[in-house]
């Protein structure tokens, strides 16, 4: 009873002198005036705090929390929110000892959470305003597999790394994740500034040229988006962020920020954007894409005194090709009108599916001065002839018949709206006279108040 009374006592005494350590700390520096935060040097630090589980910190040259994430709350005192302004010598008794940029690049401090978990406070990295602190449990896996490593196989598998770049020089620090980001492996080259810029895209060059010196120039984050080549002549697309680093007369000597690979999200991107504005089955624009491309038509025209030809061109008798062929051939029929339009048109023009058997052609340049009636007998003729050849591999035999309804710019209509219903009408009176039928428009009144200036008649 004797031995375990003393082993309680020793404890107990241990227990009392890390409180009372910490009661001094809080009194040493409680008056203490704490800096505001640089907004551009905690780039690093939101970056990140996003690609990271562990805590991290932005400590300044005092020693006091600028910025921490979730976890490193969690860690460090998981009943207070916010534990920003606080005092880094709360957690590491001998912190006093150094300072952020001084101190060794592993310390080892306490918990206030309950039970006292041990901490290992790792030195990521550091600028002339803060300094990163990677924060972690302590375990004996963690000692041996290291927190470095961690952090470096973290930027790797993000796709993330770390740069600063001594301004004017040519003298460029690239972590060991750039490497793979531009493609080499570790060592294969020596980072410099004219290295990297060799492997910047040809066209792009201006742009990070322009991005720096907008940073250097007004203060402004740099943020910008890029493509690189690799080696094998790969184009990758990556986002660089940063900012300047100034130093201790006021001069900018330095830019430090961190570069991410971002071509799958590029990918990503370009995929939705097709997906918003292209037809899935046949590829071709929808309707979006379509009154996107007609209203600049119709500015094109309006100034250039020329014409543009609105075609609704609808399949005829596509139900009874669903019912007696089946779906998977009715989805073939559409694929091969899309593909035969696509083949009428100029490069300049486009053909647009808006929905089941509907489609719609936009033809630019057509001149004022020619026929209206023979431009559109042409454009008529074009479509039929395209879609005249019977489909190949089906039986009995199944040819493409269409109505056509033909709307022209200034004369039937001087806007999308009555462009768009005047050869929808104009569709439905030739599909009333039969097969391959083209129909043109009825004159609109709005075409005589000179859209044109001096195109007021039709041909």
């Amino acid at each position: 009873m004797t031995e375990l009374a003393l082993v309680l006592l020793g404890c107990l005494v241990v227990a009392l002198s890390i409180m009372v350590g910490r009661m001094r700390w809080r009194h040493l520096h409680a008056e203490k005036r704490i800096p505001d935060v640089a907004v551009g040097s905690t780039t690093v630090f939101k970056t990140l705090s996003q690609t990271i589980s562990d805590g991290l910190l932005a400590v300044d040259h005092d020693g006091y929390l600028l910025a921490h994430n979730h976890a490193a709350q969690q860690l460090l005192d998981d009943c207070c929110a916010d534990l920003s302004q606080r005092f880094l010598g709360e957690w590491i008794a001998n912190f006093n000892e150094f300072s952020p940029q001084t101190s060794p690049e592993r310390q080892y401090g306490m918990s206030l959470c309950e039970g006292y978990a041990r901490l290992s406070f790792t030195r990521l990295m550091r600028d002339d305003t803060q300094t990163l602190f990677l924060v972690r449990p302590l375990s004996t896996s963690d000692e041996m597999l290291g927190d470095i490593e961690r952090f470096k196989r973290s930027q790797y598998f993000a796709q993330i790394g770390t740069w600063d770049w001594d301004v004017g020089t040519d003298t460029l620090y690239w972590s060991e994740a750039i490497y793979g980001i531009f493609g080499y492996e570790q060592g294969e080259v020596t980072p410099s500034y004219e290295f990297f810029y060799s492997r910047v895209h040809p066209d792009d060059r201006e742009l990070v040229k322009a991005g720096e010196l907008k940073s250097i120039e007004t203060g402004d984050i740099h943020d910008v988006e890029y493509r690189i080549l690799w080696p094998d002549g790969t184009v990758r697309w990556i986002r660089e962020t940063g900012n300047y680093v100034k130093n201790g007369l006021g001069e900018i000597n330095k830019m430090m920020g961190v570069v991410r690979d971002i071509t799958d999200e590029k990918a990503s991107t370009h995929q939705l954007h097709r997906l918003a504005h292209h037809d899935v089955l046949t590829g071709l624009p929808n309707r979006l894409m379509l009154e996107q491309h007609l209203q600049l038509a119709i500015e094109r025209a309006r100034n250039d005194k020329t014409r543009v030809a609105l075609i609704f061109i609808d399949l005829n008798h596509f139900k009874a090709i669903n019912d007696n062929y089946g779906h998977q051939v009715g989805d073939r029929v559409l694929v091969t009108a899309a593909t035969r339009l696509t083949e009428v048109k100029r490069s300049g023009d486009l053909v647009a599916r808006i929905g089941g058997d509907e489609f719609v052609m936009v033809i630019e340049g057509l001149f004022s001065e020619n026929s209206l009636a023979q431009q559109t007998k042409e454009i008529s003729r074009s479509v039929f002839n395209q879609f005249s050849h019977p489909l190949p591999s089906i039986e009995p035999e199944l040819t493409i018949h269409a109505s056509l309804g033909i709307a022209i710019f200034p004369e039937h209509g001087s806007n999308i709206d009555t462009l768009l219903h005047a050869a929808d009408m104009a569709m439905y009176n030739a599909k009333r006279r039969g097969d391959d039928q083209y129909s043109v428009a009825q004159v609109s009144h709005q075409a005589h108040t000179s859209p044109h200036g001096d195109l007021k008649q039709i041909s």
